[in-house]
C-alpha cells in the first residue's frame, strides 16, 4: 500500500468532486428526507461500489492497452462532454 498514492487520490477526487451534481444531489436527498445520516451512509456506499469497479476496471484494462491511451481516451471524452455541456447538449 502506498500513502502517497492515497493522499493524490483523496485529494484529486476531493477537489474533483466539490460542487459537483452528485454532492447537490446529496444535499437535496438530505433535505428533503430530513435523514442526512441515511443519505450519507446511501452515497458513501454508491462510491464505495463504483470505486471499486472503477478500480477494478482500470487495472484490467491496462492489461490490454497501455496507460497513456487510456488517459488519452479520457481526455477527449472528458472534452467532448465539455462541448456538449457548454451547448446544453447534455
Amino acid at each position: 500500500m502506498s500513502w502517497k498514492i492515497i493522499i493524490t487520490t483523496f485529494w484529486a477526487i476531493f477537489l474533483a468532486e466539490l460542487g459537483d451534481k452528485t454532492q447537490l444531489a446529496v444535499l437535496s436527498l438530505s433535505a428533503q428526507s430530513k435523514k442526512p445520516i441515511s443519505v450519507f451512509l446511501g452515497a458513501i456506499i454508491a462510491f464505495a461500489v463504483i470505486t471499486f469497479l472503477g478500480a477494478i476496471i482500470g487495472d484490467a484494462l491496462t492489461k490490454i492497452i497501455p496507460a497513456h491511451i487510456i488517459e488519452k481516451i479520457a481526455a477527449v471524452a472528458f472534452i467532448i462532454i465539455g462541448i456538449l455541456m457548454f451547448f446544453e447538449k447534455i
